[in-house]
């Protein structure tokens, strides 16, 4: 729970104090890395506290400001009360957010029949309503200094419906309509939002949900190549610099954000076959 100390000068990083959940590995952890470079404090949110202590380290270690601080809290982001409290926490320690970033995520796939509907409601626990739980435990602190930015993560499979991903699909569109939202609710406040659509990310959670996937969703999800967590987080800070509210590494994820309505019956044929190749195989 640790690191150092001393105030960057003004105007020398992305912002003062980043809140990252999800961010004792993968995206989450990358990002955090990028921004202790920038010379943000930093905490970082998730469940398991060895992986934390590990991850403070780390970011601590590559910043650059005596004064920089990175401290962790441990909290599960679907548990209300609790992220609550952490956030509560870490304004304590560190002064209001000025950019909070939701990298918390889950995806158990598997074909339709063999997803439980307990799948179903961990996945929507932890996808869409932490990523509410988070915004609506923040924005109290964030509300006067009528500043900052909210990073929202969807995905690929938020723009269109993939086989195999049929819990998973639903809580990143929700995530998707859920930015939407707050982009208008919050302008007037003076606080920005980015939703991310992240390709296939190497990532301890890729690693777990291509255990589970049907050989058809390997199929189709290949075709858009895997990413560093590097690069996406690279993406996602220039996003932020930039004030985008789509953030879409890759030109893949560009496309499907700008043309997904309109390529989507395209696309769906195009699944289907993969699809049915790969089965008759």
């Amino acid at each position: 729970m640790s690191a150092r100390i001393l105030e960057p000068p003004p105007g020398a990083c992305i912002s003062r104090h980043a809140i990252i959940t999800g961010g004792s590995s993968g995206i989450g952890l990358a990002t955090a890395r990028a921004l202790a470079a920038d010379g943000t404090s930093i905490t970082l949110i998730a469940r398991g506290i060895g992986n934390l202590d590990a991850a403070v380290k780390d970011v601590a270690a590559r910043g650059i400001h005596p004064g920089q601080r990175v401290i962790s809290r441990q909290a599960d982001v679907s548990a209300k009360n609790g992220i609550e409290r952490a956030i509560s926490s870490a304004v304590t320690a560190l002064g209001p957010p000025d950019l909070v970033i939701m990298c918390a995520g889950y995806c158990r796939p598997g074909r339709i029949e063999s997803l439980s509907s307990e799948i179903f409601e961990q996945t929507n626990a932890v996808n869409y309503l932490g990523t509410v739980h988070t915004v609506l435990a923040c924005l109290p602190h964030m509300y006067p200094q009528r500043r900052g930015h909210l990073v929202l993560l969807s995905s690929g499979a938020g723009l269109i419906g993939v086989t195999g991903y049929a819990a998973y699909c639903p809580t990143k569109f929700a995530v998707r309509g859920l930015a939407e939202a707050l982009r208008a609710d919050l302008k007037p406040r003076g606080i920005g939002v980015s939703v991310v659509y992240p390709p296939d990310t190497d990532t301890p959670q890729l690693e777990f949900e291509t255990r589970f996937k049907p050989p058809e969703t390997k199929a189709i999800t290949a075709a858009g190549g895997l990413y560093s967590p590097e690069d996406v987080a690279t993406a996602i800070l220039r996003g932020i610099r930039r004030n985008r509210f789509a953030i879409t590494p890759g030109w893949e994820m560009t496309c499907l954000e700008r043309c997904a309505s309109l390529v989507r019956p395209l696309l769906a044929r195009y699944f289907d076959r993969i699809a049915a190749r790969v089965r008759r195989a």
